[in-house]
């Protein structure tokens, strides 16, 4: 008050007394308007904020608004968020279990072309299947997986892609391969890590990966791919005019990994074209979702947790599937966003062939579910019900199939293995000196040894 009385004095004085008039007195003038105004403007805010503190809605002025969640409002009365206050997010589906599309609107109106392409590729995966596990069972290769149960996840999301799309797959996708065209003379061949594996016998048997279809080969380690995609869309992003996206396979187990959170993060706040699609079959291994999380799901993270748009699919349906794929697709390209899509189905067969699934579920529960809610009869009873289905063609199709894989082992189990020499290449440009060395020592030490090993198998 002080200032501001000298200030008026001043005014009054050399008002009173032109000649007496300075820049001095006109600097008072402006000091004194410039109080009056901040005055104003401090009493105007702090109604502000009070009025939005006492009726909990959001603060007039944003910025004000705490950084940590500007959209939050207030309230004056405590209370718990519960998991319980949410309900959980639905599950699209077009088809019922009889193969009737539930709502007309929904139907994806696919030709019959499409959709018998569909009903085969979900037949060759399955056929193929059986063969190779019982291949395994007798030791011809070590290891195999099944995709039993989840060939409509496979399907319907490949389908509604580009060729252009990247795939970055777990281990349980052999299907989307199979809808891009990879042969099956190329699957036996890379679980028989032969001469002409496009891994060069470098991989697990069913870690496949194909440069010429977009198909980023799969690696053990679970959910590494997962932010390995994301960097692949922010990468597609900063492209001019980029019509691509990435499609990122995993299981509801990889999704509790610290790489999947990180990666879900990073989509969110670099805003990238990818589609993180979660097969959640029910068990990791043997752990049941039940034990997995606790949350809804894996779809009950993303709106909520990190921000991103979300859809929920039954994941034995292939046109919902196929629909839903279609659409987180659209909205990517368009928002350069991510998306979540959880494709819900139940594992039918073991996790692998190192596993026995009858120690932790029921034979019953399998059958069920084997028969009542399985994706291959469900698109078999909607080609019945559209007068598309010969049973005579299907019979023929999975005799032809059998033939061919039983035929193609046959093959590919004479077929030399790569030159041994090849496991210190391929990673760098010009091998490092320190592989070099190595690459020296197993020489000499073969060379020393060579009656102990099958040397004749390997390409020389």
């Amino acid at each position: 008050m002080a200032q501001f009385t000298c200030c008026v004095t001043q005014l009054i004085w050399s008002t009173s007394y032109p000649f007496h008039c300075s820049f001095v007195n006109m600097s008072f003038l402006r000091k004194s308007v410039q109080l009056f105004n901040a005055a104003k403007q401090n009493t105007r805010m702090l109604s502000g904020v009070q009025r939005s503190y006492s009726a909990g809605v959001k603060t007039v002025d944003d910025r004000y608004a705490f950084p940590g969640a500007r959209d939050a409002s207030f309230v004056n009365n405590l209370k718990l968020t519960m998991p319980e206050d949410y309900a959980p997010i639905p599950i699209y589906r077009v088809m019922d279990r009889d193969g009737y599309v539930l709502n007309e609107q929904e139907d994806p109106q696919l030709s019959q072309e499409i959709v018998e392409k569909m009903f085969r590729d979900m037949l060759l995966l399955s056929t193929m299947d059986k063969i190779l596990y019982e291949s395994q069972r007798q030791g011809r290769i070590s290891f195999y997986m099944t995709n039993f149960g989840e060939e409509a996840s496979h399907i319907g999301s490949a389908a509604a892609l580009e060729m252009r799309d990247v795939i970055y797959g777990q281990y349980r996708e052999a299907g989307v391969l199979v809808w891009r065209g990879f042969r099956i003379d190329q699957f036996i061949d890379q679980c028989y890590g032969n001469d002409d594996d496009l891994g060069r016998g470098k991989q697990m048997p069913v870690h496949y990966g194909s440069k010429e279809l977009n198909f980023v080969t799969i690696s053990s380690p679970l959910s590494t791919q997962i932010p390995q995609a994301v960097g692949a869309a922010y990468a597609l992003k900063r492209k001019p005019n980029n019509d691509s996206c990435v499609v990122c396979y995993f299981g509801e187990g990889a999704a509790s990994e610290g790489d999947a959170h990180a990666a879900f993060n990073f989509a969110a706040t670099l805003e990238c074209p990818v589609i993180f699609f979660c097969r959640n079959n029910g068990f990791a291994i043997s752990t049941p979702s039940n034990e997995q999380y606790r949350g809804d799901g894996i779809a009950g993270r993303g709106p909520m947790g990190y921000g991103i748009a979300t859809v929920r699919v039954d994941g034995t349906d292939v046109f919902a599937v196929y629909n839903a794929m279609k659409r987180a697709r659209e909205y990517v390209l368009r928002e350069n966003k991510p998306v979540v899509l959880e494709a819900l189905a139940y594992r039918v067969s073991h996790h692998s062939t190192s596993d026995d699934s009858t120690a932790y579920r029921s034979a019953e529960e399998i059958e069920m579910w084997n028969t009542l809610e399985h994706p291959i009869s469900k698109l078999k009873s909607y080609m019945v019900h559209k007068g598309w289905f010969n049973e005579k063609e299907e019979t023929e199709f999975v005799s032809g199939v059998r033939k061919q894989v039983l035929k193609q082992i046959a093959i590919s189990e004479k077929k030399l293995k790569p030159n041994w020499r090849e496991m210190f290449e391929g990673v760098y440009a010009d091998m490092p000196k320190h592989l070099l060395e190595q690459q020296r020592e197993l020489e000499q030490h073969v060379e020393a040894h060579k009656q102990h090993y099958p040397l004749k198998s390997f390409k020389q």
